[in-house]
């Protein structure tokens, strides 16, 4: 694991301007960098960066955070690799923590094939652009397929030798170990003779999310039946076929901003679609789509599109993928290609306009398309028509979501000319099958519907707190360090026994003066975002003395971090519209610090008082209200004109 000390530097060290100015075209607004969402198709720019602050706020998404958030945001990094990112780009060396001499040998295994993998992807790819053969044979192939030199660079195509063990010579001469060349594939060790894997062939590099070489695809240019078309890299420590996905690296932005993923079956089929202007676009690797790979979609775009081959076999092994990706809770569309067409083929024969349009037109949701392919098998034949009409509404009861259930069946029902009752009852059969305890489900159903209930009658007081409770830890986050003057108006007795009301002034730190207030209340708040926010920054104040901003917005919990971020930057959104030069001024929260606190307290204690005549009011079934409960909702519905009293308010 990363240090703590490490991560401080990190943060300590990045510039979120300079970060993101590496993604986005940022301009000056004020003290504050504007520009457009890298997350939406806009014209107008919401999307803003403080420097001050060091975070991020995107006004169009509600997107928020720091460096480091905009990292796992727009280039989908893991934590881990986004500190890392950042490492590199200020040059701060990585410590790790302690760990047992078996996790450290683990970690330094997986590390050395990593570098053993990157260094075959630059060795491969400079074969095939500066050596004879590589660019007689290798370049040449791609060539012919179309690939254009920039393609070719960005996919970091390569070529091996068509010699028994040039590479491993080479990896060797260079201070690689044999082990790692062994555990990555990329050499076999055969009777203590060591070949190259990927001998003559041409190399496509797999790549993770955030762009380490994991293995490799490599295709034989050879004629002899004999030899397999294809050969990946083995299994190992870093490279799990059924995990990942070719293209997922180069994709996975326009993946996240088009809200849509192509998925295709082989890399040809990625490199032309790319090429032609279709980034969104990723494939199995001519494997069978697994839950984990559509997972990995899952983190970018609930959307997929399956892009059938012509042929039968291709339209065959693409369907037996769809139920999996309706169990994830996706979105599925499908395009075929006509008859004897692939991507591939079909992206080279199609301009790029032409390619995008077919694409979008010829794109049905997936159960007109199961259908009327299933119903040209059935032929009118009743028997193969019952079967077929089972097998959509197998597909059917994948779909976690009852209500797209619902809406598919009567789709089905319209189209099959088949009664909804009927696809109903087979669908219930269906899921019946799959849940044992069929009680159970109508229990945990009842149970969900008082629960709706319950927050559909509380809503309102639900919403009030919120607000407020969200209202006081802004206060908190951006004055509560601050100073002012607070008047509070207290009873005295003259000396003939009459009460006066007497102003009294008084100074104190804002926080504390929210603290003492809550305290006194024994107010806990009923987020429980809100709730960790508030009892953080008590102990910070406890420790010393003030509350420290940066640890909110640097904090683990990127729950936290996202509402820190949100109340920091929201006052500063009038500054996209450049409200100053439209003359439209702004009344400064610090000129009003005294009301703004005295009002969210007053106000917190107003709707809590509220719920608690309410309760007293609306006791349990079957109790009665007591007299002392009577007297407590008079005492509390005073206390309630005094608050509004002190709110200028009237009952």
């Amino acid at each position: 694991m990363i240090s703590r000390s490490t991560i401080d530097r990190v943060f300590e060290t990045a510039r979120v301007e300079e970060v993101i100015g590496e993604f986005v075209q940022l301009k000056k607004a004020g003290s504050n960098f504007k520009g457009l969402s890298p997350f939406s198709d806009e014209k107008t720019p919401s999307f803003m960066v403080s420097p001050v602050k060091q975070i991020w706020k995107d006004f169009s998404t509600g997107k928020g955070g720091n460096a480091v958030s905009f990292l796992m945001e727009h280039e989908h990094y893991s934590y881990p690799e986004a500190i890392k990112f950042l490492a590199k780009k200020y040059n701060i060396e990585i410590e790790e923590t302690l760990q047992t001499d078996e996790q450290k040998e683990k970690m330094n295994e997986r590390e050395s094939m990593f570098l053993v993998s990157n260094f075959a992807k630059d060795y491969f790819h400079d074969v095939l652009l500066n050596s004879t053969q590589g660019k007689s044979i290798g370049l040449t192939y791609f060539r012919e397929r179309g690939f254009r030199e920039e393609t070719i660079k960005r996919f970091d195509l390569g070529y091996c030798l068509d010699q028994w063990d040039t590479f491993t010579k080479e990896a060797l001469q260079k201070g690689y170990d044999l082990k790692y060349l062994v555990n990555t594939g990329l050499t076999i060790d055969k009777e203590k003779k060591q070949f190259d894997r990927f001998k003559g062939r041409v190399l496509f590099p797999i790549h993770s999310m955030s762009g380490r070489v994991l293995g490799f695809g490599g295709r034989t240019l050879s004629s002899d039946k004999k030899t397999a078309k294809y050969v990946n890299s083995p299994e190992s420590d870093i490279y799990h076929k059924s995990k990942i996905l070719y293209g997922i690296y180069h994709a996975k932005q326009q993946i996240a901003k088009q809200d849509n993923c192509y998925l295709v079956e082989g890399y040809t089929d990625v490199i032309s679609l790319y090429q032609s202007g279709v980034e969104n676009v990723v494939a199995s690797s001519g494997t069978a789509l697994t839950s984990d790979q559509i997972r990995l979609i899952n983190r970018l775009t609930k959307n997929i599109t399956v892009l059938f081959d012509g042929d039968a076999a291709g339209i065959r092994a693409s369907i037996r993928g769809i139920d999996l990706i309706l169990e994830q809770g996706m979105n599925v569309k499908v395009v075929a290609f006509p008859d004897g067409e692939d991507p591939d083929s079909f992206a080279k024969k199609k301009s790029d306009e032409a390619l995008k349009n077919y694409l979008e037109d010829s794109a049905q949701d997936f159960i007109n398309f199961k259908v009327s392919l299933l119903m040209k098998q059935a032929n009118n034949d009743p028997v193969k028509k019952a079967g077929l009409i089972r097998d959509i509404v197998t597909s059917i009861s994948k779909i976690p979501d009852s209500i797209q259930r619902e809406i598919y069946v009567q789709e089905c029902s319209r189209i099959m000319d088949v009664s909804e009752r009927v696809l109903f009852s087979e669908l219930a059969q269906i899921i019946s099958k799959k849940i044992k305890d069929s009680s159970k489900i109508k229990y945990k159903q009842e149970q969900s519907f008082d629960i709706l209930k319950k927050q559909t009658e509380q809503v309102d007081e639900i919403d009030s707190l919120f607000i407020l409770e969200k209202e006081i830890i802004r206060i908190l986050l951006l004055f509560g360090n601050q100073e002012t003057d607070f008047i509070d108006f207290i009873e005295v007795k003259d000396d003939q026994g009459m009460v006066h009301v007497e102003k009294e002034t008084y100074t104190n730190q804002i926080s504390k003066e929210m603290y003492l207030n809550l305290q006194e209340d024994e107010v806990e708040f009923s987020n429980e975002i809100f709730r960790s926010i508030y009892y953080e920054m008590i102990h910070q104040l406890n420790q010393v003395d003030k509350i420290e901003i940066d640890a909110f917005i640097n904090h683990p919990n990127s729950k936290i971090s996202e509402i820190v971020t949100s109340v920091l930057m929201d006052d500063e959104k009038y500054t996209l519209s450049d409200w100053e030069r439209k003359k439209i001024f702004v009344s400064e929260s610090e000129e009003v610090l005294s009301k703004l606190v005295t009002d969210a307290i007053l106000n917190l204690r107003r709707v809590l008082i509220d719920k608690k005549i309410e309760q007293l009011i609306n006791p349990d079934i079957n109790s009665s209200v007591e007299k002392t409960d009577l007297e407590l909702i008079q005492n509390y519905t005073e206390l309630k004109k005094r608050l509004y009293s002190k709110l200028m308010r009237v009952v």
